[in-house]
C-alpha cells in the first residue's frame, strides 16, 4: 500500500523526467547527425586527390547519415508532442506541490476561518473549471479517434492525432484530482488555503540568506 502511495504521490516527477530524458535523447541524435555527415565530406573531399578509394568510403559514410538525417523529419514532431505532453503533467504537478502563483495577498488579511471558506470556495471553482475542461477534450479526442486522422510527421509510425491530444483530458483530469485532494485536506483542517507558491515570501528567504551569508 505504501508503494502505490509513493507512485501516486510521485506520477508527475516520473513522467516529467522520462518525457524530458526522452525529448533530449532524441533532439541531441538529430543534432549529431545533421552536424556529423559534414565531417565525413570534408574527409572524403581531403582525399579525392590522394586516394580515390578512401575518398568514396568517407563519401558513402557521409551519404548514409545524411539520409538518416533525412529520414528524421519525424523527430521535431515527436518533441512537440513530447512537449505537450509536458505541459499537461507540469499543470498537475504544479497543483500537488503548490507550485502555481497565488494571488492571495487579501485572503491573508482574513482570519483563518474565513480564509479556509474562501479557499474552499477557489477549490469548487478550480474543480468545476477541470472538470468542465476534462469532459469538452474528451469530446474533441473522441471526435479525432472516430476520423483517426494520422499525425504529422509520425502517421508513418502509426501514431495518430488523438493518441497526442489524449493527454488534454488526462491531464485535466488529473488536475481535477489533484484539486479534490486539496478539497479534501482543507475540509479536514489538515490546509487552510491551496497551497499555492508565494513568491513575495520566497523573495524574502532568499534575501535572508544571502544577508546571513555576508
Amino acid at each position: 500500500m505504501n508503494a502505490v502511495r509513493l507512485i501516486w504521490d510521485r506520477f508527475e516527477e516520473g513522467f516529467i523526467v522520462f518525457l524530458l530524458t526522452v525529448m533530449t535523447l532524441v533532439t541531441f541524435v538529430y543534432v549529431i547527425f545533421n552536424n556529423f555527415y559534414t565531417f565525413f565530406y570534408a574527409v572524403g573531399a581531403y582525399f579525392s586527390e590522394r586516394s580515390e578509394g578512401v575518398s568514396e568510403f568517407f563519401y558513402t559514410i557521409g551519404d548514409f547519415i545524411l539520409d538518416i538525417v533525412q529520414t528524421m523529419t519525424w523527430s521535431n514532431a515527436l518533441t512537440k508532442a513530447l512537449f505537450a505532453w509536458l505541459i499537461f503533467f507540469g499543470l498537475a504537478y504544479g497543483v500537488r506541490i503548490g507550485g502555481h502563483i497565488g494571488v492571495d495577498a487579501l485572503v491573508k488579511l482574513a482570519s483563518r476561518p474565513v480564509q479556509r471558506i474562501i479557499a474552499i470556495v477557489a477549490c469548487v471553482v478550480s474543480l468545476a473549471y477541470a472538470g468542465l475542461l476534462s469532459v469538452a477534450s474528451f469530446e474533441w479526442v473522441s471526435t479525432l479517434m472516430e476520423v483517426s486522422i494520422g499525425a504529422d510527421d509520425l502517421a508513418q509510425f502509426g501514431i495518430k492525432q488523438w493518441y497526442i491530444g489524449a493527454i488534454v483530458p488526462f491531464g485535466f483530469t488529473l488536475v481535477f484530482i489533484r484539486f479534490f485532494e486539496i478539497l479534501v485536506r482543507i475540509i479536514r483542517h489538515q490546509q487552510v488555503g491551496l497551497g499555492l507558491a508565494d513568491e513575495a515570501a520566497d523573495a524574502m528567504k532568499l534575501s535572508e540568506t544571502e544577508e546571513s551569508k555576508k
